[in-house]
């Protein structure tokens, strides 16, 4: 999952006073609206950061997951989470940390193999991490220091969800049928979403490892409450 700044640029004003005026103008609304974007970032925002996959991979992950009957497999897409729904009041804070994070990370092999499941505790079903399982668990405890740091009521398991609170034997099928699936890939950047008013996850930087980055995204996820953010996840 990646994305890249889009900046609007206007046009130049004409010399003299009326350029004058327009820049005056201009750095007077900047500045309004530098304060109304900080009034609002002072608010408490929930934060996550996950794990994108290949688009192959994540789209095969997607079929079985439907074809389990779980209902969030056309709007959630396969991912690993690292930090789970997050309050934080700090917006500016948390994205300095979690690109530091990023930028002190190296790329990393994730290899994705059989099935687990958190039932009892919560009706999941999963497909574990073998390779990048340290990393992720290293990944999630820096990350979920500073601005992010909360204690969790469960410890840290990478997982990738393949069927949530569907059916029990619609748990067990999920559970059966891919405890043989198996697929690799590198893992190169983790994404830092926003849960907005509107019940979506936005997309608000995808940070490349061991890179500077200033990545810009605006994709919308709808509540994926059913999903990474259960704390049994």
């Amino acid at each position: 999952m990646s994305s890249r700044n889009v900046t609007a640029r206007g046009g130049a004003c004409a010399a003299g006073q009326v350029e004058q005026s327009l820049a005056d103008r201009f750095g007077d609304q900047s500045s309004r609206n530098a304060a109304a974007e900080h009034e609002a970032r002072s608010e408490e925002v929930s934060v996550g950061v996950i794990l994108g996959f290949p688009a192959e991979i994540a789209g095969e992950l997607q079929r079985w997951r439907a074809s389990f009957g779980d209902p969030m497999a056309d709007v959630v897409p396969a991912h690993i989470t690292l930090v789970t729904t997050t309050p934080t009041r700090d917006w500016e804070a948390t994205r300095r940390h979690v690109r530091e994070v990023a930028r002190r990370q190296s790329p990393f092999k994730v290899t994705i193999a059989g099935t687990g499941t958190f039932r009892p505790v919560s009706p999941v079903v999963f497909i574990n991490v073998e390779d990048g399982f340290d990393d992720c668990v290293d990944l999630h405890r820096k990350l979920q220091q500073g601005p992010l740091h909360r204690e969790l009521p469960f410890a840290y398991h990478p997982h990738v969800t393949i069927a949530h609170d569907v059916a029990p034997e619609s748990l067990d099928e999920a559970e059966t049928v891919l405890k043989n699936y198996r697929a690799t890939f590198p893992v190169v950047s983790m994404g830092l979403y926003e849960h907005d008013a509107d019940g979506i996850w936005q997309l608000r930087e995808e940070l490349d490892f061991g890179t500077e980055t200033d990545n810009h995204g605006s994709t919308g996820l709808p509540d994926a409450a059913a999903d990474a953010p259960t704390e049994a996840e």
